[in-house]
């Protein structure tokens, strides 16, 4: 390819619009252009890297024994209605009608209509097990697009449904899928952490994410990992021991229960100081309206609810924190006093977290204004104690109590365990060697194409641009004559050209009628593996060989150039 025929602009701005190092990028060296708000159009640049990845996909997939087909992107209700997800999904499903009144949605997952697929193909024992696929654009309307590609509303994704006859089948499965996985982001040139995570909208009670490790803070989770153990968890769903399970007011001497007044000590900071006690002495209580319900969640002082885990354990759709209006109206109870003492439990929810077993003579509000109860211990018949609490940095592994560590993650895949969430409700059965019905046991296997894109440039840049891994990179070679109107130059460059397209290198060669300064941007900018530049020194039979990742700059022959590029090319791909 030559530059000059290359649909590319690059830019000398970053988009005022744009927070993550990806997005700033892809639209500055011109891979993506917006057309509205978390809607991208590809240009030719993006869309190699993006064939490249797909491809890698399809190779691995096809070589764990799966199949690949391609499924609506416009869904009829009918589907989602049955297997009750079109009441509950929310308003990330974009609903529309067509002519005919026929309610229908932009599909932002599949499960519902490969469910119908195989149920209206398979039904026998004979035919399992089954593990289709496709790569297709997806739609999810999110409330607040951003981030570019890894939160837009419009995006590309590989995703995987398995049909088996046991949860024996689909635990094997999910082990081929999960190496699967493992072997398609090592070809991409992506290091990952596989960790568990919380299901969320698709379901299922197991569930295992690929984080992308980064530096950068557009990750969507906290992931943390242990050093000594291969435990690794998303924030959502990670567990710790504490330093110090158990405390005991007594050391602050509160052995008995009295009410002591505390004016002005709204937030636990001022509470603390104010009793002189530590934070995790103090039982807190936060106030939520889940599903138009109230709730109170009781939590040490010293931890923060973690909302993913508490929207599971009311098993609800969606949760928020009460305004103060509400505290008043809902509880009867003042803003920063208020607790599950008192408090009406046929009308309001109570969830006690883990954190709160075992605290004594702790001190706990809920009895009027500007007052706390010091000396007080849980009642014996509380059993609603659930984990809901986020962890910290330090707090110690679950498996081999050592301190836990924290990075930020960005999710390019996931693996599911389905079991029969969508099978039962949409009657999707097959029949067994007895001869009677069962519903099949499924398994469900996500990758984010374009998000996969996005999450290499925040692993992989520099302040002069995108730094590609070689595997996915849009062209592996740049060459760069410095002076395309120099005779010898161009000549050089192109005969390297040449050579290296005959040798099945992508090889895109930099023509434009420009300073050498312009092209050594752009190169870098675009993030172009290997640059051969060809100036003055070729009058010495030399070119000057750089190495983007490294920055390493060498000179070489022509001949040496061309085989080093080889070289290269073939050890990174």
């Amino acid at each position: 390819m030559k530059m000059s025929r290359l649909f590319v602009e690059t830019k000398r701005e970053f988009p005022n619009d744009a927070e993550a190092v990806s997005h700033k990028l892809l639209v500055r060296a011109g891979f993506i252009k917006k057309l509205t708000n978390g809607i991208y159009t590809y240009m030719p640049l993006a869309k190699r890297v993006l064939s490249k990845i797909s491809d890698i996909v399809r190779e691995e997939m096809n070589k764990s024994g799966a199949q690949e087909l391609l499924m609506p992107f416009v869904q009829p209700a009918e589907v989602w209605q049955k297997s009750g997800r079109w009441q509950v999904y929310g308003k990330e499903l974009l609903r529309c009608k067509d002519r005919h009144d026929n309610d229908m949605c932009l599909a932002p997952t599949h499960e519902e209509v490969i469910t119908s697929v195989v149920s209206d193909t398979v039904h026998s024992y004979k035919d399992l097990p089954l593990n289709v696929y496709q790569i297709a654009t997806k739609f999810r309307d999110e409330i607040r697009a951003r981030f570019g590609l890894l939160r837009g509303r419009e995006f590309i994704m590989k995703d995987a449904y398995s049909f088996h006859t046991s949860q024996e089948d689909l635990e094997r499965e999910y082990k081929v899928m999960a190496q699967t996985y493992t072997n398609i982001f090592k070809r991409c040139g992506l290091e990952t952490k596989v960790v568990q995570s919380d299901s969320g909208a698709i379901g299922g009670a197991v569930s295992h994410e690929y984080m992308v490790l980064t530096d950068t803070a557009v990750g969507e989770n906290d992931v943390f990992y242990c050093e000594h153990c291969d435990y690794s968890a998303n924030s959502n769903h990670a567990i710790s021991i504490l330093p110090e399970e158990i405390t005991d007011g007594a050391k602050y001497g509160y052995t008995k229960e009295e009410i002591v007044d505390t004016p002005n000590t709204k937030t636990i900071e001022e509470l603390a100081k104010f009793l002189k006690v530590n934070a995790n002495c103090i039982l807190k209580a936060v106030a939520y309206i889940y599903d138009s319900k109230p709730a109170i969640v009781m939590i040490r002082g010293d931890k923060e609810v973690e909302e993913t885990k508490l929207m599971n354990a009311l098993n609800a759709l969606e949760i928020r924190p009460m305004e103060d209006s509400e505290v008043r109206d809902l509880l009867g109870f003042e803003p920063g006093f208020i607790s599950y003492k008192n408090v009406d439990t046929n009308k309001v929810k109570v969830l006690f977290d883990n954190t709160t077993k075992g605290m004594k003579n702790f001190v706990v509000g809920g009895v009027g204004s500007d007052k706390h109860l010091v000396g007080a211990n849980l009642e014996e018949n509380i059993k609603d104690f659930v984990d809901i609490s986020l962890v910290k940095e330090g707090e110690y592994c679950p498996i081999c109590h050592k301190p836990l560590k924290v990075t930020r993650g960005i999710e390019v895949g996931n693996i599911f365990q389905l079991g029969t969430k969508y099978s039962a409700p949409m009657n999707a059965c097959y029949t067994d060697e007895q001869g009677q019905l069962k519903p099949f046991i499924m398994g469900c296997y996500g990758i984010g194409v374009s998000r996969t894109m996005a999450a290499a440039i925040e692993k992989y840049h520099d302040e002069f641009g995108i730094i590609w891994p070689m595997a996915i990179a849009p062209y592996q070679v740049d060459i760069v004559p410095v002076n395309i109107d120099d005779e010898m130059q161009s000549k050089t460059a192109y005969e390297i050209y040449e050579e290296l397209t005959k040798q099945g290198i992508e090889v895109i060669i930099d023509d434009r009628i420009d300073r050498a300064g312009v092209k050594f941007k752009d190169s870098e900018l675009i993030g172009f593996p290997i640059r051969i530049t060809v100036g003055k020194t070729i009058s010495e039979g030399l070119v000057e060989y750089k190495t983007r990742l490294t920055g390493d700059m060498v000179k070489l022959s022509v001949k040496d150039a061309i085989n080093k590029a080889i070289e290269d090319v073939k050890k990174s791909s």
